[in-house]
């Protein structure tokens, strides 16, 4: 099983630029395939669930295409599929299969729906029940009131109106209203009992609105979708940043210091999810709030107090407030919440399996949960995580108990947020990331910074003339780009007090002789070694923090990083410099030919087709030519200081 291991933080500080919420973005592409014209989607999100909405939509024959980053393209088929017949398989995204479920039931083809074991675990007979009520032949492949489906043509009864049960997921409403324009005709939808998660409805209305289908609505009970209405391109629309995922790193701010800023949401967001910081501030957090960022940070007095809140407007990011409560003062009580229940997993369940691993007493019932926070945390404690992305994001924050926690199936994020524990690193474990020419002083200057400011330091170099080492040792060719790929991925290399060991051997000094420096970068070319080392740098990010120096820590080891320096110096300083370093060492050197080597180096280093030395756009430019050690150390520790 793979696991990811956090190490114990106690602080968590910094910003974080939120990926485009799944909801919304899921529910363009849908309204965009269903509109007349092309409609341009800009920073849609990129994971799993939204790829299972564009390959959906490519097989049943509406065309998009991608342009730059996450911008797409979506050419609208007027409301018809052009394919008639389509298998269609939908992983584990309720946000795709609900509404395509009724959208292929009133389109009038032939389609099988299916997706993962546990998407054929969660309900669907509400949706289907409603559905039947217009006409559409819906079947069941396997058990009864669950996917996967058959949809086949059906005459449908147009208007008139249909019942849904709104207690289950307010998926199924939001799957029947987004359908229903396609019959032209005008419908009634009521709700049967209670409807919970009313914010995602507001947001499916908002959403269609824009796409020219204004709905009616009498309270939560009915809403009318009007005769003749039919779903038009509003030419550009912008996915906001996911409000569930903010609750995160709001939570770590929260916890544990802060402040941390997210962007992408905030005072003027469409997602019911925003009001997670209405939640933290009731916990004593303080939250200050922009039009489109929020920023959460402790209590004055530094500990967070328990609440006892009904989550029906925050039912994802609710899952959340379950781990602060290990933080807070007292039993926290979290009710109305049945529907985890249906959700990736039993998340009730699952949550009080996973918080009695760390200490917490738990009492979970049908549709609550109630947390006290343990006396000391259980040190390395393995949480599982159902292949629930909201499970592994949300236990993540048990770290800054100040224990390890080690996080099993991490992968299972990319279902919504890909890159989510490296953006959790760079709360607790800022980087300095500082890139520069060979002979610059990055070395130096970034052993010293990371002394001031009590941080680890990565020389990223080192691993790459160990790899030059271990082939000179091995006999290997620095042209063999496979065989230096191999010993880089099985690398015998550790650091410790200030030393290397490369297979139980000291190779501190003579991983630093011209020849390991010049096979170095002869080693660097390789794409395949790059790869190989990329785990291993990015290990070396640990609380408190870290300076990493080379030549592509900011531009693609730590492209997060809080702080990036370009340090430079001419090429005739840098041979000087190199020049004295050997002759204080005994060691015979002639400028001359250091300086050819330095110029030789620095066009082989820029002009690689992978990881070039160049100067990242957010980095800053620092150039010691004329600067002791000292003033660049200063220099540098008090822009780190700056934030």
């Amino acid at each position: 099983m793979e696991f990811l291991d956090l190490p114990p933080a106690l602080h968590a500080e910094g910003t974080v630029r939120l990926p485009g919420s799944k909801s919304i973005s899921n529910r363009f592409l849908l309204l965009a395939a269903l509109a007349e014209d092309e409609t341009a989607i800009r920073d849609l999100l990129a994971s799993d669930d939204v790829e299972r909405m564009l390959d959906a939509l490519k097989a049943l024959g509406v065309d998009w295409r991608r342009g730059e980053g996450n911008d797409f393209v979506v050419c609208g088929a007027g409301g018809v599929f052009p394919a008639k017949q389509a298998e269609l398989f939908l992983g584990n995204a309720g946000t795709a299969f609900r509404p395509l479920t009724a959208a292929l039931a009133l389109a009038g083809g032939h389609y099988r729906l299916s997706g993962v074991p546990r998407m054929h675990e969660r309900p669907i007979g509400d949706l289907v029940d409603a559905l039947r009520q217009l006409g559409a032949d819906i079947r069941y492949l396997g058990n009864e009131g669950f996917p996967p489906l058959e949809i086949r043509p059906a005459a449908i009864r147009a208007g008139g109106r249909v019942a849904v049960r709104g207690e289950a997921s307010s998926q199924f409403l939001t799957a029947l209203l987004m359908a229903l324009p396609l019959t032209g005709a005008g419908a009634t939808v009521e709700v049967v009992g209670e409807l919970i998660s009313k914010p995602y409805i507001d947001l499916t209305l908002n959403l269609m609105a824009r796409f020219g289908v204004a709905v009616e609505r009498d309270g939560w009970r009915a809403f009318r979708i009007p005769a003749g209405a039919r779903y038009r391109s509003p030419g550009t629309v912008y996915v906001e940043g996911d409000a569930s995922a903010a609750s995160y790193f709001l939570a770590a701010g929260a916890i544990a210091g802060g402040p941390v800023r997210v962007e992408g949401v905030g005072r003027d967001s469409i997602q019911g999810d925003v009001r997670f910081a209405e939640a933290l501030a009731a916990t004593g957090a303080r939250i200050e709030m922009g039009p489109n960022w929020i920023e959460a940070r402790a209590p004055a007095g530094g500990r967070l107090r328990a609440i006892d809140l009904d989550c029906n407007h925050i039912p994802d990011a609710a899952m959340t407030l379950a781990v602060a409560a290990l933080f807070a003062e007292g039993t926290t009580r979290l009710r109305n919440i049945a529907s985890w229940r249906v959700k990736e997993t039993d998340r009730i369940a699952a949550m009080a399996t996973e918080l009695h691993k760390l200490g917490a007493t738990v009492e979970a019932g049908d549709d609550f949960i109630a947390v006290s926070p343990p006396l000391t945390f259980a040190p390395n404690a393995a949480i599982d995580t159902y292949d629930d992305h909201r499970i592994a994001m949300c236990f993540s924050l048990a770290c800054l108990g100040g224990v390890p926690v080690r996080i099993n199936d991490p992968k299972c994020v990319s279902k919504t947020f890909p890159d989510y524990f490296e953006r959790f690193a760079g709360l607790v474990a800022p980087v300095i990331a500082i890139d520069g020419p060979s002979a610059s002083g990055k070395g130096t200057v970034a052993a010293r910074v990371a002394e001031k400011l009590g941080y680890h330091y990565l020389d990223s170099g080192a691993l790459y003339r160990l790899v030059a080492l271990a082939a000179f040792r091995a006999g290997v060719s620095l042209e063999d780009g496979a065989a230096l790929a191999r010993i880089a991925e099985t690398l015998p290399a550790t650091f410790e007090a200030g030393r290397i060991q490369l297979n139980g051997e000291d190779a501190t000094e003579a991983i630093r002789s011209e020849e390991c420096s010049a096979g170095s970068s002869k080693v660097a070319a390789f794409p395949a070694v790059r790869t190989a080392l990329l785990g291993r740098q990015r290990a070396y990010r640990q609380p408190p923090g870290l300076v990493a120096e080379g030549r592509d820590m900011g531009s693609v080891v730590f492209l997060d990083a809080q702080f990036k320096v370009f340090l430079t110096a001419t090429a005739e300083a840098r041979a000087e410099r190199r020049y004295k370093q050997l002759i204080d060492k005994g060691m015979s050197a002639n400028i001359d030919t250091l300086l050819q080597d330095l110029r030789e180096r620095d066009a082989r280093d820029s002009a690689r087709a992978v990881a070039p030395l160049q100067k990242c756009a957010d980095a800053e430019l620092l150039d010691t030519t004329a600067m002791t050690v000292e003033e660049a150390v200063s220099w540098m520790v008090e822009r780190a200081r700056q934030g």
